[in-house]
């Protein structure tokens, strides 16, 4: 029995629908049953529980052999990702799949990437199989510019210059079901890209090009940026994290590379970038 947990997010919720068109069955851990009620009606086995209830983790993983690790980013996350591992070693699990970050490097100073280094290191000397699915920077955290993209023409970020290999979280969510559903993948770290190095800039132009109209991305102040979205975040931690993952990306503290891998472990071609902005036209368009 495979366990999911995130299967109401966004990469979560994409790895879930994979799991199901591949007809595998799985159990998911959620929070909210009623943001769940698709997932009940496909057949899928729902523990309603907290993450950061270890009770609630330990019955999810009755007769489990296979778990999937994806919880949000927040300033408890390293703390229950750990705590994750420990009770999924208990339960006698045998392969874990983690949702980690392509800058999670063992001189990483970010906070984001450095809690997952932390996690995935403590993974790795669990005894548990496991499996590190790591991308770069989401597309899909572009689809909160929709009005803005197509009321008035832009889109603010504090990015300069600075290039990412942009993935589409239902690409990462099939990479994470093909591992979860199939055999040979303990002990492998994957490194996931997007099909080509975009900066922002060409984010524009790109999104332009589909929408058949001028697109401007307007790079921001970070002090102003952060203002705005931290109402948003979880906590100033959060928000400070997030701000000082721009910053990397701005400076290239980790130089991003297309990989095949994404290919080579599913068979598709990742999505690119003009592809994402067509396949949600009518939030953009």
């Amino acid at each position: 029995m495979i366990l999911l947990t995130g299967a109401t997010g966004k990469t979560g919720g994409a790895a879930a629908d994979a799991l199901i068109e591949m007809g595998v069955p799985f159990r998911a851990l959620v929070r909210d049953a009623e943001k769940a009620a698709a997932l009940k009606e496909a057949g899928v086995d729902l523990i309603v529980g907290d993450a950061a209830d270890p009770e609630a983790v330990r019955k999810a993983m009755e007769g489990v052999d296979r778990v999937a690790l994806i919880l949000p980013n927040s300033q408890e996350q390293e703390a229950l990702e750990m705590q994750f591992v420990d009770i999924a070693t208990a339960a006698g699990v045998k392969h874990l799949v983690k949702l980690s970050s392509l800058e999670a490097l063992p001189e990483a100073t970010s906070p984001i990437p450095a809690l997952h280094w932390r996690v995935e290191e403590h993974i790795r000397a669990s005894g548990l199989d496991w499996t590190m699915i790591r991308p770069n920077f989401f597309m899909d955290n572009l689809l909160g510019y929709g009005f803005s993209i197509k009321n008035e023409g832009s889109f603010a970020l504090p990015m300069g210059d600075g290039v990412t290999v942009m993935m589409d979280c239902k690409d990462i969510g099939l990479a994470i079901a093909t591992v979860l559903a199939g055999a040979g993948h303990a002990g492998r770290s994957y490194n996931l890209s997007g099909p080509e190095l975009l900066s922002f800039h060409d984010v524009a132009s790109q999104f332009g090009e589909v929408l058949g109209k001028p697109i401007e991305y307007l790079n921001v102040d970070p002090t102003a940026y952060r203002e705005i979205i931290a109402p948003f975040l979880t906590s100033d931690w959060h928000a400070d994290a997030v701000m000082h993952l721009f910053s990397e990306v701005v400076d290239g503290v980790v130089p991003p590379k297309v990989t095949t891998t994404f290919k080579e472990l599913t068979g598709q071609d990742p999505t690119s970038f003009r592809q994402f902005v067509q396949n949600h036209i009518e939030l953009y368009g």
